[in-house]
Parts: structure tokens; C-alpha cells; sequence
């Protein structure tokens, strides 16, 4: 890509000087006319005469012309034969040929020079002499009965053939299609009369004195009536012609009756009224302006009564070059590449050769032949100027076409302003054996803004340059691809801007490494054929091993198949065994070492042996022709089953059920075959095998036929036909008809006549079997008249008649096609996938002959709603491009021929391959971490188009926005990460920082630069308001990031008044308190002893059902929570410590919407950690995505036991910023990772009590829809469970009532079985309606549901608890079974409102004595 960008850069570039000349009135020289309007072509001479060889050259400039014979130039100075006429032809007045001396026969070529521009060569002709005239063979008398045909022979020299004539008694034979000549130059006379009688002689006439053959006299004999076998005088022979020419086949029969001659082309009968075909004689086949659908086999089949005959033959076509594209004048700069396209077809395949003024390209590093047909020219200099010519040429003939190269002058330097000076400290970066990277810096002197880079390479030692352009301004870096392996190069490199190139750089020297060494190829590479299925291979060791070789790879392929198979030896032979029988395969055989697979050796092909054939003959058919004659028809054995070549076949019968056989043997080309000699009305058996050279195959089933009683009579014309039937179509009549019932007459055949109006318009004659004829290309609703009459040789019998009416025009419903099947997509880089299929409507060979075409429709799934794209293509093939890298992408295909079509294939589907990301990562945020001024934490989130799986990033930040890329500091982060802390930065300073995303296939695009300052070296207060200025501080509260969610520490409050006052309330508060605590123990302590005999009943009976399960704790372990105050920080404690360092907590910062939550810890399922790797990780020196990108929001602090026995709850309060109220949107969290857990859950929706965080200055109650009781499903116990081993998240959703609220999301996770629970802060409102609050007690469970909850304290202001549901699970704790049914232990309103004011006085509590 960055070859063909610099390579368009370049055009342009040069386009842009080419006009700018011509804006300044410079001199660009415009392209010369100079071609050649005539050029010879091949003539054969007669010696002594004179020939002439036509050349003409079109062109301004006067032209210099000599002529080349046989690669040399001719010196026509001194030459008096042989001159150049003022056309530019040459002129031979006297052709000299002699057995040794042939001076003027040979290859012929014109030659045109013009100074100053070049030279161009004519196509070659050419010059044929003829021999001296003799005779190889004379006519021959002969006796030619009246009706018969025969051949009268003259061979002579083969180049005389076109200078023979015939005469009959010394005057010129008039030919016609009766009579003709052949293009042996043998006379045919058919359907000979008694004019014909004579005599004959060849005569050679205008190749100097004329000589004539010996006279043969031809009598004509009248006809006796006897049978005479028919046998052929001339047979077809194989024949080779060039497309566009005409060619007569001949078959010349004799023999009584009269045969009936047909042809047939690749077993299609040929219908002689097309035009092109014409039948001389009665049996030779002429055909004009050949095509190269006329190639392939004929065969000539003549029949009557007495037997039938077959000649067989092949045409081949040759077609001379053709040009499908011409090379094309250009316009170049010195240094750079160009291409002169030629493409050329003919059959066979023509040669392309290269010429340069008149000399030939020899291929080199810097003229090479690409594609076998176009000519690259590398690292142009002034001398490449000149013509240049594609030559194309084949057994057919030669063409040639020319193109002009100037070379345009790099201008001198505008006045506009200055150039830059030479880049500096350019280096090589990267070396590879193939390609070198350069790097450099700026030039010291740019003078503009826009510069753009050349970079001038050669080999070194080679003045020859090539240049490579810089895809974009200020880029200052070029890969040069394509360099040789082990090579030292030369590279400068020139700044340019708008006033044109500056000073070069000095010149880099750098050695391209050495590629890695592989084995050579293998030598004496044999395979010998032991068996028809087996092999033998052997061959040397490598002669560069270059290491240890390891093993050999045998490649072998079939004749005629597409893939090579392959298999592993370790030796230098091997037996191939279970090959085809008689079957052609290739062999090769590739080394392997440590670094990998070597030179493979030249492809070797063999033929197995042949065996005999294994499957009888196809097709055998019979039919009775005579009481004495039955005709045997057959096709060969399937082509896998022959085993070689078939030479013959054999024919066995023997008569009725007797075991005594005869036999008759074919040759293996003829597959019928007339037995004769038989008895009448006798029952005969038959049978066919085939023959190779190994012996005979099987043999069909036996086949009875038998002979007629009596032979029929040709004495008269048939009778008429005892039946006609006319069907008529739109466009067609369907004739069929019954033979005449009087069967002892001979039918040769039927006539069908047919018209508007009148049966004699058109006529056809169709075989004696037949018993129905189609009429095509008839016009709609018309009235026509049809006519059958019976024929043989005597003639044509009485006629039937019939008329029909074509239907009118109409538009029928098509019948849908078969949809192609097999359907694949083949994945060929990042943006394309070849997709390929096949068509069972078509024949064997999926050769596409009519004006089908295929439409291929594709599409990816994300988004779902994606639609599809289609293209359409008359091929079985179809490249799709443009596609997005790393997409899975599903394929179908429909076929439409005229108005039919089919369904929609089935799919198949390709993921494109991976490439470098397109753009970069979004959302740069940068913030300061809290109480640290000098970290700051960078989050991100993934490029929109990552193209591939992201596997890292890279962030570069630097305090100079404009400072070089190589001079930023750069932090790498893995792919799974979207959030980095960097330390150590300098305070009050501002930074710039870019991040970069990579994935397998390279790095992406940087991102705009996101600027950050860090903060001065001052107060916390001062450094929080700093990095949280969207949070309000109001006089008299902390600022947010002091005070998080869920603390319970220190709380300053501003408060008003006396010392007095503040002991009076600390005293009424702290009684009132003690007061409710007393309550509070002695209430929780009688409820816990009200057990019923009915909850022992059912805790019995979820026992039984769940015996299998282990408990972990027996009822009496169970307590009520136990609420613990420290009474010097007024602070809530567990009652068991954590055996960790640090107590388990939830730090969650408050995300914008559901996909910013983040995992809680890093001790999550493994499962959980990477479905959520995008989102980030919470830790001690790691923020989340978006607590990072709101700056320091205030943290939900909710601490709870860390034993593991029991689960810790997280609840996820998300705030949205858009009105008065607080939604919640549920994430996408993983599921139970337990099979079990998934019957005990719920789908209903679970409405809870939601906190709300209040805005300043005005008063919002929280609302609480009434808790849904979920219960087990049917038929299972009611049963609380342990969730001990477990993470689970759970989501439900408000009521319909409450639309503008969900509930929280909430992880579970163990802890100890006794809660702590954090308390609120004495409210400043009222804290809830009474009448919207549910009476579910603090610490109830309901059902197989427990709820626990943990209070938030916010600035200050008053939370409601926040219950968090945790459904049941199949393992029960002893303390989970005390709360089974509605009627729970703690499920009293006494208690929730008692709970409820001890928070509040908590809160207060914990207030006032901070103040």
C-alpha cells in the first residue's frame, strides 16, 4: 500500500510539473507520430520472378528504412537484385533458389529509424520459394459407374499445390460442388454422368514453364443394380487451420445403393443450414470463416440399406495474436518506475518479447517482465528515452504495437522563494533481508510548513536511482520495499515545498541482511512405474543442505486436478502405492531443515501402467437391419475404468441359448459394428467387451435380438404415414407421427414440410427412427400448413397433411432455477474474501455457455439490522472488497437467466483477517489521584474501529505539545486495561498525553492530544476543589472528595449556638439513644425465642428434602446482630476481625451509565474478570474508567465483615445527571458460575427501597415500591440457602408504578454471619413519607429472600437503607433457616421503626461529638 500511495504521490507530482511547464511557456516535447501503416507478410515466390515485400511508415519527421533478413541487416548498396523503393518496400527483381544456394529465402523485417527519437521494427515475414514442379504420383484410368463417385489423384510438391489445375480432354475442368478440387489438389467427381467420361491431366501452371501429369481416361459404366459394400475412396484426415480461414474436409463414398452421408461435430449432428457448413459431393464438408467453436472431432457416417460406415477426424484451429491492450506513451521523471502494459491472446498462447529502439529487452534488476507480459522499468535515466515495442507471436503469425518514453526535464528552480536544506540524521531504522525502513529529522531550514521527502535509492555502484515519495507532508519516514537479500544500497534523501526540491542528504550506505538458509533442491529425481498402481521415487540429498536436513515432503498431483497432495518421508526413497491405473501424475520433492522448507526440484510426471479394462462397454445397443444383418452399437467403458488405452473391442454371438460362440474384433475407435451372414427369423445373442493391450475387460449382459422372417421391399416409394400429430407453441410446432402400417416396405426416412399457407415453404428431412420433430422459430399466432411424406431410395411416398395455429404471444411464468450449491468463502487479506461456487444447471465441466449470471449478496451481524450488499458476475467466482477487517460475514448466491431465477444459496460464511487499528483510542480523560498531586490517572476507552482484538496500548506524554514523537515518554499498557496512573510528575505543570492502541498487525493512529495541569504543592482542601470542580462546596460542609459515600469517620458540621446548647443536646440525645438501644436488644432478644411448633415442622421437612446438603452451623450459633460502638471515634466495628490486613470493602465509585461499572475486586470468577476486561480494575493505585473521567467523586464506603462464610453486599447506586430524579440502569454482570444456582432465581421483578442523593436546598422524599415476594418454584420446599461459595449478581426492576427506578445491582460475596451495619446521620429533613415506605423490617427475610441493607451517608445528608435481594441457593445455613416463611423472627414493624431511629440517632450522634 505505501509502494502504490508513494507511486500515485509521484504521478501527481509529475503531472503538476508537466502542467506548470506548460503554464511558463517551457518546452515539453509532445508525443512523435511514427508507425507503420503497412508491414509485410508471408509470400511464397517462383524462382526467377519477381517479388515484392510491402513496408509504408507514418510519421512527421522523415524516416530512415532497412530491412533485416533473418535477424541481420541487409546491404543493399552494391545490390542490384534487391532494392528499397521510395514507399519503403523491397523490391526482389529476380528470386534465386537453388538445392544449395537460397539467398532470398527467410525472415524478413522492416526497419524505420528517425534521429533524435528512435527506432521501431515491423512484424517479421516470411519468404517462401517454390520448388522445382514434379510429379510424386500420376492419375490413374478408371471405370465410374453413372451415380458413383471417384478420385482422381495428383500429388506434387507441397508448396505447388496452389499452382495445380485439371482439364478433360485438354480444356479447363469446370468445377462446382459436383465437381471440386481438394486441398491435396486430387479432383473429385461425384454423382458421376456420362459427361464425365474423358481424358484427365494435372497441370502446374504460373511457377515457371508449365508441366503437365500423365492423361487417365475415365469411362462411365451404366449401373447393373447389384449391391456393391460401401467403402470410403478418400477419408478425412486431421487438419489444422487458423481461425477465420476455410477448411474442406473430405469423404468421398462408393458403393450401391447410394449411401447417405452425415457429419457430425462432437457428437452433435451438423445442420447444414446454418451458412457456414456446405456439403460437396454429396459428402465432403466445407466450413467458412472458422471459428474456435468449430475445433474438436468429426466424423463422417454414411449409410444404407446394406450397412453403414464411419470416418473419423480432428480439426485444430490456430488463432494468430491478438492485441486486448496496446502499450501506452508516457511521460516520466528521471528515478522513477514505469510500466508499458501489453496483453495480447491468440491459441496457442503467444511469446511476448520486448524491443527497445529496435533491440530486444534483455531482462536485468531493472527491466523485468512482469505478468509474462508487461515491461517494468526501474529507476529511469535519460537514455530510457525512446520507443519501445511489444511483440507477440505464435505458430499463427506475429504483431507488433509501440509506445514513445520521454523523459521530462526536472525544471529549473522557481523565484518564489527558498528550498530546504538536506534532511538530517537520517537513519535505518529497520533491516530486513528484503526491506530497509529510513528515519529522518526535519531539515535545519524547512521554509514552510507542508515538506514533503524523496528518498533516491540505488544499488551501490549503479548510477541507476529509483525513487520513493512519503505518503503525506511532514511524514519523515519510507519503507523501501523489494530489495535483494545480502546487498548494499545507496539511499539519500531531498526535502521538498512549494518552491521545489531542496539540498539532498548525504548519501546512507546499508547492507540488506542475508536470508535465511534453506535446503537446495534435491537432486536425480527419478520415479520409476513398477505396477498400474505404484510408483517408485528416489533421489540424492541436497547439495546445500545448509543444516541438518530433517525430512522430505513428496508433492504429486494428478493430470488435470487443481490441489497437490503431500506426504512426509524421512528417507531418499519411497513407494507410491493406490495409484490410478494408466493415469499421468507429477512428482516433486522439497527438503526441509531447522528454519523450514527448501528449493523444490522440477516436477517429474509418469503414466502408471495400463491393465485391462475393469467395467464392460456403455450403452450397447442392437438393431435388426435385414433378415441377415444385425448392427451392434456401443460407447466405451467410463474413463477411470478403461486402464488404458482402448484398442479394439469384441463382439460375441452365438445363436439362442447354444454355447458354441462366434466373434468379431473392431478397431477401438469404431463402436458399432454390422454382423452379417445370419439366418432368418432367428433368435441371436450378444455381447461386448473392450480391448487394451493387457487383454480383454468384461463383457455387457448377454442382449437377444432376432432376425426378420423376410427382407422389406424398396421396390416402390413407402405408403403414407398412418398418422399426424401437430402441437402447437408459441414460437414451435411439436410434430410426431406413426409409420405406415404397410411395414414390408423399406423407410429411409421422413420429409417434413412446412409454411404460412403452404407445406413447401421450408423442408427437412429427419431419420427413419424418428417419431417426432420440433419446428422452431416460428411467428406467434399463425396460421401454418404441415406436411409429412415416408421416403427411400426409390422416393418419396404420398403425403400427409395438417395445419395448427401458434399460440399467441405470452409471458409464462419462468420456473425457478436450481441455486448454486458448494458455496465458499476464502478469507484473501483484511478487506477481501473470494467467494466461489457451483451450478449443477451447468454441465459436467461448469462451462457457462448461455447469458446467465450470478448475484452474490453479503452481510455481517453486528449491528443486527446490517443490510445486505450484492454484485453481480457472469463467473463462478467472485472477489468481495472493501470489506471491515476482522468481521464475520455470511455469503449466498443466486443464479438469473433471462426472467428465470432461484432461490438463495445456502450461506457460507469468512471472517476477515486481522489489520493495524483505523483509528484511535476515544475519550481521553486525565485526572489527579487523590492525595497524591504528583499521579495522575489516564483513562480511555477503545478505538471505534480496532480492527482485531486490541492487545496493548501505548501512552505518550511529554509538557511540549509540538516536541517530535520519539522525544515523548512513553508508558506501555496491556490490551485489557483502559486505565494508567503515571507518577513522579512535576507539580503545576501542564502535560499533553496521547495514547495509541495496537493489535497483532501493528500499531493505530495516535490520539489528539488530551492537556492536564498538575496541581500546586497546597492544601488537600485546595488540591480536591481542583480536581473535582464539578462538585459544590458549600460554606460550612467539606468538600466531596473529603467525605465518601458510606464513611462513617469524621463529619465537620458547622453548628450554631451556645457551648450550652450543645451539651444540652449531647445529653438528651445520648439518653434518648440509650433509652432505644435497651428496647431495641430486649425486643430482638424475644422475637428470636418465637418459634412456633409449625416453622419447626417445616424445618424438618427441608431437611429431609435437602439431606444431601452440608450446613455449617447449628441454630444456636444463630444471633442477632450485635451492634458494637467504639466510644472514641463513635465509630461501628465487626465483632471478628479479619484475618486479612485490610478488612474487605467495596469502593465503588458512582459510574454515568451501566457500562462503566467495574468489577468489584480481583479475587472475582475468572469468568467474571474477562467478560469485564474493557471496564478496568479497582486497587490501590488503579481508578476505575469513569471515576477517573468525572474527576474525585464521592465514594459509597459500605464495610461489612470479612469472614468468609457468609456474603458481603455491594450495591452500585448509579446517579444521572440529567433531572431531579436518580435512575438506575442495570449492567451486564456475569451470571452464577454454579449450575444450581439457576432454578432457584426468580425472573419477576423485585421492586426495593432506593436511596436517593438529595440536591442542595431542597427537600426529595424516598420512595419505596412494596417488595415482590419471590417464591421457589412449584413442588420444591421453601428453603433459604448458603451462598458461601458463590459470586452471584443479580438485577431487578422497579414496578410499573415507579418507571424512573430499578433496582441497584448488587455482588455477593462471603462474610461473617453477624452484620455490622453502618449508621446514618440524623437527618436535616424529613427523611421519607411514611405512607410510600414498605413495612419490611431492617433485617427480615421473606421466603427463600433475605434482605440486608446497608445505609449511605452523603455530605451530611440522610440515606434510606439500601436492601440488596440475595435469592436462595441449594446450600442452607442453620442461621438462614431461622428465617424460612413470612412469619419471621424479625419481621415485626416494631422493630423497623426502632431500627430506623437508631440509625438516625447514630448519625447524630456521631455529629455532634466531631463538632
Amino acid at each position: 500500500m505505501a509502494e502504490r500511495g508513494a507511486r500515485l504521490l509521484l504521478s501527481l507530482f509529475c503531472l503538476t510539473i508537466t502542467v506548470s511547464h506548460a503554464e511558463k511557456g517551457s518546452a515539453v516535447r509532445n508525443f512523435s507520430p511514427f508507425q507503420f501503416s503497412t508491414e509485410p507478410s508471408d509470400t511464397l515466390a517462383v524462382r526467377g520472378a519477381l517479388t515484392l515485400l510491402n513496408c509504408s511508415v507514418h510519421s512527421e519527421f522523415p524516416a530512415k528504412i532497412e530491412w533485416k533478413k533473418d535477424g541481420s541487416f541487409l546491404s543493399l548498396a552494391s545490390d542490384d537484385r534487391r532494392q528499397v523503393l521510395a514507399d519503403s518496400s523491397l523490391l526482389i527483381s529476380s528470386v534465386v533458389h537453388s538445392k544449395h544456394n537460397k539467398p532470398d529465402e527467410g525472415v524478413y523485417q522492416c526497419v524505420a529509424t528517425i534521429d533524435s527519437l528512435g527506432t521501431m521494427i515491423s512484424r517479421t515475414a516470411r519468404l517462401s520459394v517454390a520448388g522445382l514442379p514434379r510429379y510424386l504420383s500420376q492419375p490413374e484410368a478408371a471405370s465410374v459407374r453413372v451415380g458413383d463417385s471417384h478420385v482422381l489423384n495428383c500429388e506434387v510438391n507441397p508448396d505447388l499445390v496452389s499452382f495445380i489445375r485439371w482439364e478433360q480432354n485438354k480444356e479447363p475442368v469446370e468445377l462446382d460442388q459436383r465437381v471440386f478440387t481438394l486441398p491435396s489438389g486430387a479432383l473429385v467427381i461425384s454423382n458421376a454422368t456420362e459427361a464425365d467420361a474423358g481424358l484427365y491431366r494435372c497441370v502446374i501452371d504460373n511457377a515457371g514453364p508449365t508441366k503437365t501429369s500423365e492423361e487417365a481416361e475415365i469411362q462411365i459404366l451404366p449401373e447393373s443394380g447389384e449391391e456393391r459394400t460401401l467403402e470410403f475412396l478418400l477419408e478425412p484426415q486431421q487438419v489444422s487451420k487458423v481461425v477465420g480461414e476455410s477448411v474442406l474436409l473430405p469423404c468421398v463414398v462408393t458403393g450401391y445403393p447410394t449411401a447417405y452421408v452425415t457429419w457430425m461435430h462432437k457428437d452433435q449432428l451438423i445442420e447444414y443450414s446454418k451458412g457456414r457448413f456446405e456439403v460437396l459431393g454429396g459428402g465432403s464438408l466445407q466450413i467458412f470463416n472458422l471459428t474456435e467453436e468449430d475445433a474438436g472431432s468429426y466424423s463422417c457416417m454414411a449409410d444404407n440399406v446394406n450397412g453403414s460406415i464411419e470416418a473419423q477426424t480432428v480439426l485444430a484451429l490456430k488463432a494468430s495474436p491478438q492485441f486486448l491492450k496496446k502499450p501506452a506513451n508516457i511521460y516520466a521523471h528521471e528515478a522513477t518506475d514505469i510500466t508499458f502494459e501489453c496483453e495480447v491472446t491468440g491459441s496457442p498462447a503467444p511469446t511476448i518479447k520486448w524491443v527497445k529502439n529496435g533491440d530486444a529487452v534483455i531482462p536485468s534488476d531493472y527491466f523485468k517482465i512482469i505478468k509474462e507480459q508487461n515491461l517494468l522499468v526501474l529507476g529511469l535515466v535519460k537514455s530510457d528515452e525512446g520507443f519501445y515495442q511489444c511483440l507477440a507471436e505464435n505458430d499463427a503469425g506475429n504483431v507488433q504495437s509501440s509506445a514513445q518514453l520521454i523523459i521530462l526535464d526536472q525544471g529549473s528552480r522557481g523565484s518564489a522563494g527558498p528550498t530546504p536544506s538536506a534532511p538530517r540524521d537520517v537513519v535505518a531504522s529497520l533491516v530486513s533481508t528484503r526491506f530497509i525502513k529510513l528515519t529522518w529529522r526535519l531539515p535545519a531550514e524547512p521554509h514552510g510548513d507542508d515538506v514533503t521527502y524523496s528518498v533516491y535509492y540505488s544499488l551501490e555502484g549503479n548510477n541507476r536511482e529509483r525513487i520513493v515519495n512519503t505518503s503525506r507532508p511532514g511524514e519523515m519516514q519510507v519503507t523501501i520495499q523489494n530489495l535483494m537479500p545480502d546487498t548494499k544500497y545507496s539511499f539519500r534523501v531531498v526535502a521538498h515545498n512549494r518552491n521545489g526540491p531542496g539540498e539532498s542528504s548525504a548519501p546512507l550506505r546499508v547492507a540488506t541482511q542475508p536470508e535465511v538458509q534453506v535446503p537446495g533442491p534435491a537432486p536425480n529425481l527419478q520415479a520409476v512405474v513398477t505396477s498400474p498402481s505404484t510408483v517408485s521415487l528416489s533421489w540424492d540429498m541436497p547439495l546445500t543442505g545448509n543444516g541438518e536436513i530433517q525430512n522430505y515432503k513428496i508433492y504429486y498431483m494428478e493430470k488435470g486436478m487443481d490441489s497437490e497432495q503431500d506426504l512426509d518421508v524421512s528417507t531418499l526413497s519411497y513407494t507410491m502405492t493406490g495409484l490410478k491405473k494408466f493415469t499421468e501424475y507429477s512428482f516433486r520433492v522439497v527438503a526441509y531443515n531447522k528454519h523450514g522448507p527448501g528449493v523444490s526440484t522440477e516436477d517429474i510426471s509418469v503414466r502408471t501402467y495400463c491393465d485391462v479394462p475393469s467395467a464392460p462397454p456403455q450403452n450397447m445397443t442392437f438393431e435388426v437391419l435385414n433378415s441377415k444383418s444385425i448392427m451392434v452399437r456401443w460407447q466405451p467403458p467410463p474413463a477411470d475404468a478403461q486402464n488404458g488405452e482402448i484398442i479394439g473391442y469384441k463382439i460375441r454371438y452365438r445363436k439362442g441359448t447354444r454355447k458354441s460362440e462366434a466373434a468379431e474384433i473392431t478397431s477401438g475407435s469404431q463402436l458399432y459394428q454390422l454382423i452379417d451372414g445370419l439366418q432368418r427369423g432367428t433368435e441371436y445373442m450378444l455381447r461386448v467387451s473392450a480391448i487394451t493391450v493387457n487383454g480383454t475387460g468384461p463383457a455387457t449382459d448377454w442382449t437377444t435380438a432376432e432376425t426378420f422372417e423376410s427382407d422389406l421391399d424398396e421396390t416402390t416409394v413407402p405408403d403414407v404415414p398412418s398418422s399426424l400429430h401437430v402441437r402447437p407453441l408459441v414460437n414451435s410446432i411439436v410434430v410426431s407421427w406413426t409409420p405406415p402400417e404397410n411395414q414390408d416396405i423399406v423407410v429411409r426416412g421422413y420429409t417434413i414440410g412446412y409454411g404460412i399457407g403452404s407445406p413447401h415453404a421450408q423442408t427437412i428431412k429427419v431419420d427413419y427412427k424418428q417419431r417426432y420433430y420440433t419446428i422452431e422459430n416460428l411467428n406467434p399466432s399463425s396460421h401454418y400448413v404441415i406436411t409429412l411424406k415416408a421416403f427411400n431410395n426409390v422416393g418419396e411416398g404420398i403425403p400427409v397433411y395438417e395445419s395448427a395455429i401458434t399460440r399467441p404471444q405470452s409471458v409464462p411464468d419462468p420456473l425457478p432455477m436450481l441455486p448454486p450449491v458448494g458455496v465458499q468463502a476464502s478469507v484473501l487479506s483484511h478487506d477481501t474474501i473470494k467467494v466461489t461456487w457451483a451450478d449443477n444447471s451447468l454441465p459436467k465441466n461448469q462451462k457457462i455457455t448461455d447469458a446467465r449470471y450470478y448475484t452474490v449478496r453479503w452481510k455481517t451481524n453486528i449491528p443486527a439490522n446490517t443490510k445486505f450488499k450484492v454484485a453481480n458476475t457472469t463467473t463462478l467466482t467472485h472477489t468481495v472488497t472493501g470489506l471491515k477487517p476482522n468481521t464475520l460475514y455470511e455469503f449466498s448466491v443466486m443464479v438469473t437467466k433471462g426472467r428465470r431465477t432461484s432461490t438463495w444459496s445456502m450461506t457460507a460464511h469468512g471472517t476477515t483477517f486481522e489489520t493495524i487499528p483505523s483509528s484511535a483510542p476515544k475519550d481521553v480523560t486525565v485526572v489527579s489521584k487523590e492525595g497524591r498531586p504528583r499521579t495522575i490517572i489516564v483513562n480511555w476507552q477503545p478505538p471505534s474501529e480496532a480492527n482485531g482484538k486490541i492487545t496493548g496500548y501505548i501512552i505518550y506524554y511529554s509538557t511540549d505539545v509540538n516536541a517530535e514523537v520519539h522525544d515523548w515518554v512513553i508508558e506501555p499498557v496491556v490490551g485489557n486495561r483502559l486505565t494508567h496512573q503515571i507518577q513522579e510528575l512535576t507539580l503545576d505543570t501542564t502535560y499533553y498525553f496521547k495514547i495509541q492502541a495496537r493489535n497483532s498487525k501493528g500499531m493505530g493512529p495516535m490520539s489528539d492530544a488530551a492537556q492536564f495541569r498538575t496541581p500546586k504543592a497546597e492544601s488537600s482542601d485546595k488540591m480536591a476543589n481542583d480536581q473535582a470542580p464539578g462538585i459544590l462546596v458549600k460554606p460550612g460542609r467539606p468538600s466531596a472528595p473529603e467525605q465518601g459515600f458510606g464513611s462513617v469517620g469524621k463529619t465537620d458540621m458547622s453548628m450554631s449556638g451556645t457551648g450550652d446548647n450543645h451539651i444540652l443536646v449531647i445529653v438528651i440525645i445520648v439518653s434518648v439513644g440509650a433509652f432505644t438501644i435497651i428496647l431495641v436488644v430486649v425486643g430482638a432478644f424475644l422475637c428470636t425465642r418465637r418459634t412456633t411448633t409449625q416453622q419447626k415442622k417445616k424445618r424438618a421437612a427441608c431437611k429431609s428434602t435437602n439431606g444431601s446438603h452440608k450446613y455449617k452451623g447449628n441454630s444456636k450459633d444463630l444471633k442477632p446482630p450485635d451492634l458494637w460502638i467504639h466510644h472514641e471515634r463513635l465509630e461501628l466495628k465487626p465483632i471478628d476481625k479479619s484475618p486479612e490486613p485490610n478488612p474487605v470493602m467495596t469502593d465503588t465509585p458512582i459510574p454515568r451509565t451501566s457500562q462503566d461499572i467495574t468489577p468489584v475486586d480481583g479475587s472475582m470468577d475468572p469468568m467474571l474478570q474477562r467478560r469485564n476486561s474493557y471496564r478496568g480494575h479497582e486497587s490501590e493505585d488503579s481508578m476505575s474508567t469513569l471515576a477517573g473521567r468525572r474527576g474525585m467523586r464521592p465514594k459509597m464506603m459500605m464495610p461489612f465483615d470479612a469472614q468468609p462464610p457468609q456474603p458481603v453486599i455491594s450495591a452500585h447506586p448509579i446517579h444521572s445527571l440529567d433531572n431531579h430524579h436518580h435512575h438506575y440502569h442495570l449492567g451486564s454482570l456475569a451470571s452464577p458460575t454454579r449450575s444450581y444456582l439457576h432454578h432457584q432465581s426468580s425472573t419477576r421483578s423485585i421492586a426495593t427501597p432506593i436511596s436517593h442523593l438529595d440536591r442542595s436546598e431542597s427537600t426529595e422524599s424516598v420512595r419505596n415500591t412494596p417488595s415482590a415476594d419471590l417464591l421457589p418454584p412449584s413442588g420444591q420446599p421453601s428453603c433459604t440457602t448458603d451462598l458461601s461459595e458463590t459470586d452471584i449478581s443479580y438485577h431487578s426492576s422497579a414496578t410499573e408504578e415507579e418507571p424512573a427506578f430499578t433496582t441497584p445491582i448488587a455482588h455477593i460475596r462471603p462474610t461473617h454471619p453477624l452484620k455490622s451495619f453502618a449508621v446514618p446521620a440524623i437527618p436535616a429533613y424529613p427523611m421519607y413519607d411514611s405512607a410510600a415506605l414498605p413495612s419490611t423490617p431492617l433485617l427480615s427475610q421473606t421466603g427463600p429472600h433475605s434482605v440486608k441493607t446497608a445505609s449511605i451517608g452523603t455530605l451530611g445528608r440522610t440515606r434510606t437503607p439500601m436492601p440488596v435481594i440475595v435469592p436462595s441457593a441449594p446450600d442452607v445455613s442453620e442461621s438462614s433457616r431461622l428465617h424460612e416463611d413470612a412469619g419471621s423472627n424479625y419481621e415485626t414493624d416494631e422493630l423497623t421503626e426502632e431500627m430506623a431511629h437508631l440509625e438516625g440517632l447514630m448519625k447524630d450522634l456521631n455529629a455532634i461529638t466531631t463538632a
